[in-house]
């Protein structure tokens, strides 16, 4: 018996594969489907599932192209409905792959048709739960998500989250492993830890929801607070996965197109493109093409994406880091933006050397940021979560996260100078860039944001 966790840090999620006796099973793939062929192959085994634990919000999942090219078929749990050949399970009805079992638990909560997935090996010992989003390690999933396609309440959901675990998952054994979708830095929990696989009796011990006394209503009050409004594509996302997509080559076949400047102008104008620079943010404050949008390929990308972005049918065009071209629109594609229409060969020198414009932000490092304190009153927007803000920020620093900044529009001052930062520079470039594109101009960057600002000695307050 193979059980892989194949994680992808940009997304905080944790696909499967399960491979016994020649037979094959993917748990929640990604959509390039590519490397579980290729591990099947190796192996000499069949891909005979392709199991998912619900209608993901945050990733467009690969099954609809995996089942196309194995012939595997695509296995939901109850209340699910799709635009494409599937078999939607029963509750405890039971998949042989090899000489291992996997047993459907219909755990809704999440969203009304979560699915966990029971692994039993040969003696018929319980070995592991594929929990998706049901469980996390340190979390449950959020359930607040599918509230509107369920026409139901959070608390409804909640109420409904608390008698799946309880009924279904805490009577497991504690030896039982935990595989869950997620890990830290996923907007589908609020308090997921950075381990990605566990036990059931460490999380019976250590999650806050998963309390022995905890009733129904302490669930539910506890899972329920402090959630922060969902991406605006996670619903796009949802839609996707339940009525298809197009194959990510035809996605790379058009996302790749190698764009002169001319053509690059073009087809901005044309399609009122989106211009994305994923370079390092060192790099884009240097200089960048005016009115473009900043999101590093090497921060959390595609959600950033996702959530700065939001529409996953607006025409993108991209100036990407030499060869990282391919890895950019994939990366894309993941969270359902399939309308990318090329990058600028030669990127932003090829534009300096046509004799364009290039824009740039202005930054000042800590030293000289604490002289100023000193001497001027100057404003100070920290755009990091709410959460980080709550816990420790710069005394009388004004909190405009960067998911909502667009409603805070009207506090950045339109004449003098004011200064951004979130923990590192990453998150504050974004919101630097969006700002800029609105006609913004007057913001300073502080350099390595709030870990620099604590290093010298600025005052903070909780």
């Amino acid at each position: 018996m193979i059980i892989e966790q194949i994680y992808t840090g940009c997304l905080s999620q944790g696909a499967y594969y399960i491979e016994s006796n020649g037979d094959a099973a993917i748990i929640d793939p990604l959509r390039e489907v590519a490397p579980y062929i290729e591990k099947a192959k190796k192996n000499k085994a069949a891909i005979k599932y392709i199991f998912e634990t619900h209608f993901h919000a945050d990733f467009v999942s690969g099954h609809v192209t995996l089942a196309k090219e194995t012939g595997a078929t695509i296995v939901y749990g109850p209340e699910a409905k799709t635009s494409y050949d599937s078999l939607i399970a029963k509750d405890h009805q039971e998949f042989k792959i090899g000489n291992i079992t996997l047993t459907v638990l219909h755990t809704p909560g999440h969203t009304m048709e979560s699915t966990t997935y029971l692994l039993r090996d040969q003696n018929e010992k319980e070995i592991a739960i594929f929990s998706g989003d049901t469980l996390f390690l340190g979390d449950v999933g959020r359930p607040d998500l599918a509230q509107k396609a369920a026409n139901i309440s959070q608390e409804e959901l909640a109420g409904i989250l608390y008698e799946s675990l309880w009924e279904k998952i805490m009577p497991l054994p504690d030896d039982v492993l935990i595989y869950p979708a997620h890990g830290a830095g996923s907007a589908c929990g609020k308090n997921l830890s950075k381990e990605t696989v566990g036990t059931l009796g460490e999380q019976k011990r250590k999650n806050y929801a998963l309390r022995e006394d905890m009733t129904k209503e302490e669930f539910i009050s506890e899972v329920t607070k402090d959630l922060l409004p969902a991406p605006q594509y996670f619903p796009l996302n949802v839609k996707m996965n339940m009525e298809g997509y197009k194959h990510i080559d035809t996605v790379l076949e058009s996302g790749t197109k190698s764009l002169s400047l001319n053509e690059f102008e073009a087809i901005a104008n044309e399609n009122e493109a989106i211009i994305l620079d994923v370079r390092h943010q060192n790099e884009f404050a240097k200089g960048h093409i005016p009115k473009s949008i900043f999101i590093g390929i090497d921060g959390g990308f595609a959600p950033w994406a996702g959530s700065i972005i939001g529409n996953i049918s607006q025409p993108i065009l991209l100036v990407t880091p030499k060869g990282r071209e391919k890895e950019t629109v994939t990366r894309l594609a993941r969270v359902g933006f399939d309308n990318t229409l090329g990058y600028l060969e030669g990127g932003t020198e090829i534009w300096d050397k046509a004799g364009k414009n290039l824009d740039s932000v202005n930054s000042v490092d800590t030293d000289a940021l604490k002289q100023l304190m000193e001497r001027d009153n100057i404003k100070i927007f920290d755009v990091r979560k709410p959460q980080e803000y709550q816990s420790e920020h710069v005394t009388n620093a004004f909190s405009t996260p960067l998911d909502f900044i667009n409603e805070h529009l009207s506090e950045f001052p339109s004449n003098l100078p004011f200064y951004i930062h979130c923990a590192g520079g990453y998150r504050s470039m974004i919101a630097a860039s969006i700002l800029k594109r609105m006609e913004i101009h007057n913001i300073i960057d502080i350099k390595g944001g709030f870990t620099k600002i604590k290093e010298a000695g600025i005052e903070v307050s909780n």
